[in-house]
């Protein structure tokens, strides 16, 4: 019996468990999960005869190093920090590794030593990145082996809520990890439109936005990714003149957000000293100049929005004007938000959140070189609850299916890997459509 360990039984493990424990009694598996909480393992599991809990902390490296060595394949759901710790011990045994994770510079690093131990280390196969790279290669693969030549390429993906559980005037509540929503795009993002290198510094993103329009779903606003220029050779796409990864959010998010990143709400460098001793109208009020008027006309004034209107109303809503105590002591101003969002921003028990996701490609043919085409391919996922949501199905599922196919020999690759090869899409994209998690095409 061949046994799969996975690594964290979080928020995104919900349905990536259940297709494991599923599969393994189809093909003989077992699947052990370990975590540091035995109730959490006990709520994704059940009583299912195929699974084993392990109570484990990665700190615990000789516990881990045991539970590893056991397993013919790891997956491991971990904070993205910690997998080059355990891809490291992977090849060291020789056993495969599964993340949803972007291929960081150490996890790249260890490519040659994972194929002299005959293994691979599939990396970024969740949703973005996995089912972005996946869809998409099977469209430019599609168009190049026709013999067209791909002229522009815009990606977006919004992990939302659905509309009928939009009850708040941001049109956004957490499906996944709440540290990274607020810390998302600071840096400076890198890509390039029409021949032209573009790049826009954090204070600025998310005032530089596209209007995205999804057919049956709606108008979206995108804001570019840290980094789409390295996609041109992940794409094979070297020579293309306009590339473009981005986030989808709905109308109006961008401009309210960016008043808090202007205020310097979102910065995560420093602490204040003695939070939780203020109310959140005195921490905000604690970055505005001094003045008689009232901390919503300060604040107002200070990052140029109307002070009665629909983004005002947005920032208000959250709570920063209030006389409630900070909860967090000695905290950073990102932490202090998150805090507060967490609470505005979670999603109820019956609530269903929406993945969307969408390519745009613009491309011309090797028949009629002089026209242009235009090819759209969209992606609608929506939850079923609070813990059954889109967010983790369409992270744990294709997660799920690269194990089973890694495990199965279907997928035979060695060393440092990503979904963008048709030995990976194609089976993919194929149990994925079959579970419902399907794109849409429409060509002009």
């Amino acid at each position: 019996m061949k046994n799969i360990l996975i690594l964290g039984a979080g928020r995104s493990a919900t349905s990536l468990i259940s297709y494991l424990l599923s599969a393994a009694v189809k093909y003989d598996y077992s699947v052990t999960v370990a975590d540091t909480s035995p109730e959490l393992i006990k709520q994704k599991t059940g009583s299912h005869a195929r699974a084993v809990a392990v109570a484990l902390d990665i700190a615990n490296e000789a516990l881990t190093r045991s539970e590893i060595s056991k397993a013919d394949i790891v997956v491991s759901m971990l904070p993205a920090f910690l997998h080059p710790r355990i891809a490291e011990q992977c090849v060291a045994l020789k056993k495969s590794l599964v993340t949803a994770s972007y291929v960081s510079p150490e996890m790249k690093g260890l490519d040659a030593a994972a194929r002299n131990a005959g293994i691979i280390l599939m990396n970024e196969s969740g949703l973005d990145p996995g089912i972005d790279h996946a869809s998409a290669m099977a469209v430019i693969d599609r168009i190049k082996n026709s013999g067209g030549n791909i002229l522009s390429f815009k990606s977006y993906t919004g992990g939302l809520v659905a509309p009928e559980s939009n009850d708040n005037p941001w049109g956004y509540k957490f499906t996944w990890n709440p540290r990274n929503v607020v810390l998302a795009g600071q840096g400076t993002a890198r890509y390039i439109e029409n021949g032209k290198y573009v790049y826009i510094p954090y204070h600025k993103l998310f005032t530089r936005t596209e209007k995205v329009h999804v057919e049956g779903t709606g108008d979206f606003e995108g804001y570019a990714n840290r980094d789409s220029l390295g996609y041109r050779a992940i794409y094979g796409l070297e020579n293309i003149p306009t590339l473009i990864r981005g986030t989808l959010r709905q109308p109006g998010y961008c401009e309210a957000w960016n008043a808090l990143v202007q205020l310097g709400l979102t910065d995560d460098t420093y602490t204040v000293t003695d939070s939780g001793k203020m109310t959140y109208r005195q921490f905000t009020d604690s970055y505005l100049p001094p003045g008689k008027e009232s901390v919503e006309a300060r604040f107002a004034a200070y990052v140029n929005i109307p002070l009665k209107g629909t983004i005002m109303n947005m920032i208000r809503w959250l709570g920063i004007f209030e006389e409630a105590a900070v909860i967090l002591n000695h905290a950073t101003p990102a932490q202090i938000l998150q805090a507060l969002l967490e609470e505005r921003w979670k999603l109820k028990d019956n609530d269903r959140d929406m993945i969307v996701m969408q390519h745009k490609f613009e491309y011309s043919t090797a028949a009629n070189p002089a026209k242009t085409q235009q090819l759209v391919t969209s992606l609608v996922v929506k939850g079923d609850d609070s813990v059954h949501t889109a967010m983790a199905k369409t992270v744990g599922l294709p997660v799920g299916i690269v194990t089973k196919l890694i495990l199965n020999g279907v997928i035979k690759l060695k060393g440092v890997c990503i979904p963008t090869v048709k030995e990976i899409y194609t089976p993919l994209l194929k149990e994925l459509d079959d579970a419902g998690i399907r794109f849409i095409e429409k060509t002009r």
